[in-house]
């Protein structure tokens, strides 16, 4: 019996849901298809990481086109918008992306990171201390959420009571990177975007009358001493960037992490009688589900890939989430594991993969294990998950549980 042609839909609620059987289809039967969107889907772990590593293909300008789309527009423009995320690394090639990432690298290296794990330490256990006597919290909104802006705040030299601000900015900018978008929705961005950068302006001259040395503001800054001088567009643009995208992986990193020891409570038995096993379990978490599940480019010229001729400008989607599930690269991909080795591309690959994996990892494994360590008999409380409006982006909006209340 002849089967049915795949029809490739990430709008599709089902795919939403659970995208895994759908992408293991068309690894399958299909690793490079074009989609009824025009787009090519890869889900081949080989042919991603040969993609990711080509410089045939670049990243989506997004900001020409959003200065594009300002002439359709009846009122206003998306000038602010458009000029503050061309700043962004995502969007920058070489050199300007070499120079600006050389910059920046050093506030995320291991090194300057593990110094401050015990600050991260303190902010789990202050969060868990506001609901550990309850018997219920939110996994989200009491702890990964509130976990990620704080420690961006601490990173970056911005005002830890601010952080609910941080929180809105950060979930309102990264659907910028979600495709397609309405005109009235970028507007809306583009204001957000005002806002923030107002915000951040503040905030660097504050810097600037009052320097320190351990902050990200206070780095970059001081780069004006350097041969790679920064405009303060480019230390606003750069502070905008990584509240932006730090906020939402590390969260996303940990809802899954938990909910997928919710659902393997032999895992969770695992991990709480083996703590040392911690780092080892968020690369798996990482790999299981990934928080970015997708990430675009653009051939510059046509591309043969397995049989196939990709054309230039054609746009390319790579499925992370499919690719960390390759059973060519994995045994038995769709297992919990955590004693594989783990060679994921979760946080991507190239000159493009991400800054912060160093960051993610550690509040995910402080936060991860400080819960299950303190909350033994955790468990879901809730029948229907209710996850983020992200097509990128995979993760939870909430995740409710319950537990023993802790005097």
């Amino acid at each position: 019996m002849k089967k049915d042609k795949i029809l490739f839909n990430p709008f599709d609620p089902e795919f939403h849901a659970n995208p895994y059987p759908i992408l293991d289809r068309l690894r399958q039967e299909d690793p490079i298809h074009k989609s009824i969107f025009g787009t090519w889907i890869i889900t081949r772990y080989a042919d991603a990481v040969s993609i990711l590593n080509d410089k045939r293909f670049e990243v989506d300008n997004l900001p020409e086109r959003l200065q594009l789309k300002s002439a359709y527009l009846k009122e206003g423009n998306l000038q602010t918008l458009s000029q503050t995320i061309d700043r962004w690394l995502f969007f920058l090639n070489p050199p300007d992306h070499t120079r600006l990432k050389k910059i920046i690298t050093p506030v995320f290296s291991p090194t300057a990171l593990e110094a401050i794990r015990p600050k991260i330490q303190v902010m789990v256990d202050e969060l868990l201390a506001k609901v550990k006597q309850k018997g219920e919290m939110d996994i989200i909104t009491d702890l990964a959420n509130p976990l990620a802006a704080l420690t961006i705040a601490e990173i970056i030299g911005l005002p830890k009571e601010d952080y609910e601000k941080l929180i809105h900015w950060s979930s309102e900018q990264i659907f910028i990177l979600e495709h397609p978008r309405s005109l009235e929705d970028y507007q809306y961005r583009n204001q957000v975007i005002i806002e923030n950068k107002e915000y951040l302006v503040e905030k660097v001259a504050e810097c600037k009358k009052q320097p320190s040395n351990d902050s990200l503001i206070s780095h970059l800054i001081n780069q004006n001493n350097t041969e790679n001088q920064l405009t303060e567009d480019e230390i606003i643009s750069a502070c905008m960037l990584i509240n932006t995208t730090a906020q939402g992986t590390t969260s996303s990193l940990i809802g899954n992490g938990v909910l997928a020891l919710l659902n393997h409570p032999e895992s969770l038995v695992y991990l709480q009688q083996n703590p040392n096993e911690i780092k080892n379990a968020v690369e798996e978490f990482l790999r299981y589900d990934s928080p970015t599940q997708s990430v675009a480019r653009k051939p510059i010229e046509d591309v043969a890939i397995a049989g196939k001729i990709i054309p230039s400008g054609d746009t390319v989607v790579i499925h992370i989430g499919a690719v960390n599930r390759d059973p060519e690269q994995f045994t038995n991909p769709n297992q919990l594991d955590f004693t594989r080795q783990n060679r994921h591309i979760a946080f991507g690959g190239g000159i493009h993969h991400c800054l912060g994996i160093f960051l993610a990892k550690i509040e995910a494994q402080i936060a991860i294990n400080t819960l299950i360590q303190n909350l033994p008999d955790i468990r879901i409380n809730t029948d229907k998950l209710d996850r983020r409006d992200s097509i990128a982006l995979r993760g939870l909006k909430t995740l409710p549980v319950k537990f023993t209340p802790v005097a």
